[in-house]
């Protein structure tokens, strides 16, 4: 039986989502284009957590106070809500990867208006090449272009950094391993364990636990983490939370002043390693809704990657001028994109809409940044949303990074990609990449076909 839809417009079978057409945008509101999720409000109103994990990192390196750091978290999600309110189907996230690399480019300047400086020039920088390859309508091509090999080689890179972060000596899965090892086996199998697979077939009740996607696996983990000890117990109060937006204003570009052009000629490699991660997150982000799509016939996703650059592009301005942040704006947030992608193919009943799930999920986070109790319920379990955020992420690169490949040669030449990526930086891994790529794959340096094996057609999509 299907669910009533309380929206003002409602979809043909078949067709796209209801919008408002706004130049290269496509506008849809919640209750006039899509329907309101109850599943994604629940899983926005505790895992908003983890933008909440960025205050620790605005606090040491540009020296916020808390209630400043909070402030800008509110900007981040203001950025948040617009993809799906300007027609980009993709729950949007950090550049994630790239955390490590820009806290090291930061690391250069001391905390304060130098360090701002800093982050203003590379967050402009990362601003202008999403805006200028959405604009010249070259991002769409550069997907195109680019080999499989190499595509999976920059996806497989990100994972494998993302889970050498975490499980190294020092990170946080070594400090806390006995609640986050909990939380993380049991997301990955409720999200993608074959024999729960199974179970939810035989057994529909346990469909609502995999509505839920990392929420069951963080609940768990944040309750073993402070029964044994590895977190303190929360300080839970009540009211509103207070960002200091007035205070705000001194820790912006306008009131420390615009960088000099030698900070922004020092930016330009890590913006575009950032470039490079976020363009994996890109084709990670088309792949999850092209299997989404071909499972739903109720509903056409359109998938406009131009749209995508000039969306994030905008959330990178915004960040720049009215807070910096060390994430950055990517354009994916691959664990609750596939969780939510996992949900939709249970048909319209389950999620009327992609746009409902992803509009549903921000808008609702949002809202719990000025709920006192939910924010200092989590204040002290900020690193056990993260930390799973990232292993998710990591599995998740790597399964669709392997996916993209589809002979031994391409295997070959993305996963020693990968590994350069992951240890020695984006630059590395792609020049790593392109140089096999020529060497290896391609039958001429002249010819742009590559090696056929075995009858499978190697051509990049």
């Amino acid at each position: 039986m299907q669910r009533k839809s309380f929206q003002l417009y409602q979809r043909a079978d078949g067709a796209e989502q209801p919008y408002w057409p706004l130049g290269p945008f496509k506008v849809r509101l919640p209750l006039v284009h899509y329907r309101w999720e109850m599943a994604e409000m629940l899983q926005g109103f505790i895992m908003f957590v983890v933008s909440l994990g960025m205050i620790p990192l605005l606090e040491k390196y540009l020296g916020l106070p808390y209630d400043v750091a909070l402030a800008y978290v509110v900007v981040c999600g203001i950025g948040f809500m617009l993809p799906a309110l300007l027609g980009v189907p993709l729950v949007p996230g950090w550049i994630t990867p790239a955390i490590p690399v820009v806290l090291l480019f930061l690391g250069d300047y001391a905390p304060g208006p130098e360090a701002i400086q800093a982050l203003f020039a590379l967050q402009l920088l990362v601003f202008l090449i999403f805006l200028v390859l959405g604009l010249t309508r070259l991002g769409s091509t550069m997907v195109r272009i680019v080999p499989n090999s190499m595509k999976g080689g920059i996806i497989i890179g990100a994972g494998l950094a993302a889970l050498m972060g975490e499980i190294s000596t020092g990170g946080r899965v070594a400090n806390t391993p006995i609640s986050l090892i909990a939380g993380s086996l049991i997301c990955l199998y409720l999200m993608f364990s074959v024999s729960f697979k199974h179970l939810t077939e035989r057994r529909p009740a346990m469909r609502k636990i995999v509505n839920y996607g990392m929420v069951p696996g963080m609940l768990v983990a944040i309750v073993v983490g402070i029964a044994i000890g590895e977190y303190d117990m929360p300080d839970v109060r009540w009211g509103i939370t207070q960002p200091a937006f007035g205070e705000m204003w001194s820790y912006l570009p306008f009131a420390v002043g615009l960088p000099p052009l030698k900070l922004f000629l020092l930016a330009v490699p890590t913006a575009v390693i950032a470039y490079i991660i976020a363009f994996g997150d890109i084709i990670v982000g088309q792949s999850l809704m092209q299997r989404a799509d071909e499972l739903r016939t109720d509903e056409k996703i359109e998938q406009n990657v131009d749209r995508i650059h000039l969306v994030t592009a905008l959330r990178n301005a915004l960040h720049a001028f009215f807070a910096p942040y060390p994430g950055l704006a990517g354009p994916l947030w691959t664990a609750v994109g596939a969780t939510m992608a996992e949900r939709y193919k249970y048909g319209r009943a389950a999620m009327e809409s992609i746009y409902s799930g992803a509009g549903t999920f921000w808008i609702a986070g949002f809202i719990a940044l000025f709920m006192l109790p939910l924010v200092s319920f989590f204040q002290p379990v900020l690193p056990i949303a993260l930390s799973l955020t990232l292993v998710l992420t990591g599995y998740i690169c790597l399964m669709v990074g392997f996916e993209q490949l589809e002979n031994n040669t391409e295997r070959g030449i993305a996963g020693t990609m990968g590994v350069v990526l992951a240890v020695y930086g984006a630059g590395w891994g792609l020049a790593a990449g392109a140089v096999l790529y020529l060497l290896i794959e391609r039958t001429g340096l002249l010819r742009m076909a590559p090696v056929s094996q075995g009858g499978a057609s190697t051509d990049a999509d």
